[in-house]
């Protein structure tokens, strides 16, 4: 499959998976600056917002798995803007929750349809069936990215 001299990037699956995703949300920033004034992160803040509203800044690095600073600077980017708010968490005084306010409301609904319609695109040469394997199968690299983080070559 792979020689020990060179990565074959064609084949190489971690390549394969970052190239489509850096070019995906490399498209995706610029469409959604010229058109809503906000980056991918800012998008996928939101759009995290949208589904699970009022969480730490550390909920969202969980799931979106971005760094905290990337994380913080869009949430202020956005709280600035106006688009989300942020509280003392009721649960733990030491923290802040995040909600999204009407204004970010508003802006996830106009960006998630062209979101919709990018993602459409993107999976047009694909069948149903196809579309579900392919969920399917990247719900499963999903789970072994722990199993992949915890290899140490020291321990060979």
């Amino acid at each position: 499959m792979h020689t020990d001299s060179q990565l074959n990037l064609a084949r190489y699956v971690p390549a394969l998976l970052t190239f489509l995703a850096n070019k995906l949300a490399t498209g995706a920033s610029q469409c959604y600056r010229k058109h809503f004034g906000i980056g991918v992160v800012e998008w996928r803040m939101l759009s995290m917002l949208a589904v699970e509203n009022g969480i730490t800044a550390n909920r969202i690095c969980q799931v979106i798995g971005l760094d905290k600073s990337a994380v913080s600077r869009s949430l202020q980017t956005l709280e600035a803007a106006g688009h989300v708010s942020s509280q003392v968490d009721p649960q733990d005084a030491r923290r802040n929750t995040v909600s999204l306010t009407a204004s970010g409301y508003e802006l996830h609904g106009r960006v998630l349809k062209v979101a919709l319609e990018r993602e459409r695109r993107l999976l047009s040469g694909l069948s149903a069936e196809e579309v579900d394997t392919l969920i399917e199968l990247l719900g499963r690299l999903h789970s072994q990215v722990n199993n992949v983080n915890d290899y140490d070559p020291a321990n060979d």
